[in-house]
C-alpha cells in the first residue's frame, strides 16, 4: 500500500509540473536553478519541483559498477563474441544467449537448444556500445531457414565489384556452417546459398565431432581462409582429437575453394577457432579440453579450457604450439565454463574479447548465460601476445565521445532498467538495425563515458521523444546520483518521434561522463545531442 500510495503521489506531481511545462520542440528554461518560466500566464520554479520528485526515486542497482567496462552489453546476454574492424568502429557479433524456463518458471541451465539470433554491438572507443539488435539468423523466423541454431558466429567483409560486402558466418549448432550476406556491417543479412556452406557430406568433414565455431581470415592479398571444428572422439584421442579443420574460401566468400583439409597436432583441442596474422605470423588458436591430465599440463605447460595459440607460416599450416594466452574465466571471475575468444587490433593496439558469466552473477542467476567482456592483450617488447587477463574494470577508451553529434540513445557505457527493441520496418522485419531505447521506469538510467565537451561547452540539451506516458529525465555527469544539469520533461503524446530541447543550468566543459535518469514511463528515446 506505501508503494502505492507514493507512485500515486508522484504521477499527481508529475501531471501538475508537466501541465506547466514548455511544449516539444520549444526552447525553455524548464532546468535553470533559480530561475522561472513563463507558461500561459504561469510561473513555477521547474528546477526545484523536479528535484523533489527525484528525491522520491531510488536509482536501481547497477548490474556493473560505474568505473568497469566489462560487461560490454547489460540488456542482453552475448556469447562467443567476435569481433570485426570496418572504418573507424569494431563490431562484435554475438551468440544470442536466451535464459531458458521450466513450466513452473524456474530458470534452466543453458543448453543452448533455443538460440537462433546473433546479437550485434558496435563501438569508435571500445567503452560505449551502440546495440544494433538481434540478427534472426536461423530457424523459420531467420534468414537460413533450413538450420534450427545460430552458434559462436564469425563476420568478415570483403570489396567485391567496388563495393563493399558483410558476411556472417555461424554454426547450425553443432552440425555445419551457415553464410549470410549484407551490404551493412549491421544487415540487413539475407542467405545467399540457402543450404550450409560446410556439413557433414563436405569432404573431411563427416568425422567432425563438432562441425562449429567459424573463424575467418582475411589475408594481405586479398585471399580468405575459414577454420572450424572441434569435440573430443574419445578419451584415448583427448590430447590430439584431430578435428580441426581449414579451408580456403573462393572470391564470393560464400562458397569453398578447396576441401576443408586437417589442421595437424591440435594438442588437447576443444572449440572455439581463432585465427589471426601478427607481424607476419599466422597464429591459430582455440580453446583446451577439459580431459587434460595432469601429465598433459605437465608436457604442454598449458590448462584446460584456457585460450592456447599455435604459429605457423602459411595460413592452412602447419602450426607449432606457441602457448595459452587466456585462462578459463573461473581464474578471473570465480565462474568458469566454455571458453570462447576473439583477438582483434584496433587503432593500432591488440585486444582480445571473450565471455563470462559475470552478468548473470550481478543478475543473481547461476544457469551459464554468458556476456561478452573486452581487454588488452598483453604484447611483449617483441611483439608477441603473452598471457593476459579477465577483469571487470576493462579497457581504457581510445577515443573521445562526440556529444555534440547525435547519439543513438541506445549507445550505452552502464545502465540498468531498460530494454532495447527495434525501430522501423527493416530492422523489425530482419531482427538487426536501428534501435530504441525503451521499457523505462524509476530509477532507471543509462550513461556514456568519456564525452568531450571542449572548452566552448555545451548550453542545451536536445532528446528524441515519442510516447503516450509522462516522466522526466533527468540529465547529470560523471555519476548517476549526481546534481542534474538539466530535467527534460516527457510529455509527447505522439507515435512519433519528436524534438524537446531543454536549456543547461550552466555551460558544461570538459570530459565527462553522461548519465540519463528516468522517471515515469509509456515514453521511448531514439537520441540525444548537446548544443
Amino acid at each position: 500500500m506505501k508503494s502505492s500510495v507514493g507512485r500515486f503521489s508522484f504521477f499527481f506531481m508529475l501531471t501538475v509540473i508537466l501541465a506547466l511545462t514548455v511544449s516539444c520542440g520549444s526552447k525553455g528554461t524548464a532546468s535553470e536553478k533559480g530561475k522561472t518560466a513563463d507558461l500561459n500566464g504561469r510561473t513555477t520554479e521547474l528546477s526545484k519541483d523536479y528535484e523533489e520528485i527525484f528525491k522520491n526515486i531510488k536509482l536501481l542497482g547497477s548490474v556493473k559498477a560505474v568505473t568497469d567496462r566489462n560487461p560490454v552489453m547489460v540488456q542482453r546476454f552475448g556469447a562467443d563474441p567476435y569481433a570485426l574492424v570496418y572504418g573507424d568502429r569494431v563490431y562484435l557479433y554475438m551468440t544470442g544467449d536466451l535464459p531458458m524456463y521450466d513450466a513452473d518458471g524456474n530458470l534452466k541451465e543453458n543448453n543452448y537448444s533455443n538460440i537462433n539470433t546473433i546479437n550485434v554491438v558496435s563501438s569508435a572507443d571500445l567503452v560505449n556500445w551502440t546495440d544494433h539488435g538481434s540478427v534472426y539468423a536461423a530457424s523459420a523466423t531467420g534468414a537460413a531457414k533450413w538450420g534450427g541454431n545460430s552458434w559462436a558466429p564469425a563476420a568478415a567483409w570483403k570489396n567485391i565489384d567496388g563495393k563493399d560486402k558483410f558476411f556472417l558466418y555461424f554454426a547450425n549448432s553443432g552440425n555445419g556452417i551457415a553464410v549470410l550476406t549484407a551490404d551493412s556491417p549491421t544487415g540487413p543479412f539475407t542467405d545467399p546459398i540457402g543450404k550450409p556452406l560446410i556439413s557433414r557430406e563436405t569432404p573431411n568433414c563427416a568425422s567432425v565431432t563438432w562441425l562449429f565455431d567459424p573463424a575467418v581470415l582475411m589475408d594481405d592479398d586479398g585471399s580468405a581462409y575459414i577454420y572450424v571444428g572441434g569435440g573430443i572422439p574419445s578419451p584415448d584421442k583427448a590430447s590430439n582429437p584431430g578435428t580441426a579443420r581449414v579451408a580456403k574460401l573462393n572470391d564470393d566468400m560464400i562458397s569453398l575453394a578447396t576441401d576443408p583439409k586437417p589442421i595437424e597436432n591440435v594438442p588437447y583441442l576443444f572449440e572455439d577457432s581463432g585465427i589471426n596474422k601478427i607481424d607476419g605470423k599466422y597464429y591459430y588458436s582455440y580453446c583446451s579440453n577439459f580431459s587434460m591430465t595432469p601429465e598433459g599440463v605437465a608436457e604442454y605447460k598449458f590448462n584446460q579450457g584456457q585460450i592456447i595459440l599455435m604459429t605457423g607460416d602459411d595460413p592452412m599450416g602447419p602450426f607449432e604450439l606457441y602457448g595459452p594466452v587466456l585462462k578459463n574465466p573461473q581464474d578471473y571471475f570465480g565462474r568458469g565454463g566454455n571458453n570462447h575468444h576473439c583477438i582483434f587490433n584496433f587503432k593500432g593496439e591488440w585486444y582480445i574479447t571473450y565471455h563470462s558469466r559475470i552478468l548473470e552473477e550481478a543478475m543473481g542467476m547461476d544457469a551459464g548465460y554468458r556476456s561478452t567482456n573486452v581487454d588488452r592483450l598483453i604484447m611483449s617488447e617483441d611483439g608477441k601476445p603473452v598471457m593476459s587477463a579477465g577483469t571487470k574494470a576493462g579497457v581504457s577508451p581510445v577515443a573521445n565521445l562526440d556529444p555534440f553529434s547525435e547519439v543513438s540513445a541506445v549507445t550505452i557505457g552502464n545502465g540498468v532498467g531498460f530494454e532495447t527493441v527495434q525501430y522501423g520496418e527493416e530492422a523489425v522485419k530482419y531482427g538487426s538495425g536501428t534501435m530504441i531505447l525503451t521499457g523505462l521506469h524509476d530509477g532507471s538510467y543509462t550513461g556514456v563515458y568519456n564525452a568531450a565537451f571542449g572548452d566552448k561547452g555545451a548550453k542545451e540539451i536536445v532528446m528524441k521523444i515519442r510516447g503516450k506516458g509522462m516522466g522526466v529525465i533527468k540529465v547529470c555527469l560523471d555519476y548517476p546520483g549526481a546534481a542534474a544539469v538539466a530535467y527534460v520533461p516527457v510529455d509527447v503524446n505522439s507515435d512519433e518521434f519528436k524534438e524537446v530541447r531543454v536549456s543547461l543550468d550552466s555551460t558544461v566543459t570538459g570530459d565527462h561522463s553522461v548519465f540519463f535518469v528516468y522517471a515515469g514511463s509509456d515514453y521511448d528515446v531514439l537520441s540525444w545531442r548537446f548544443e
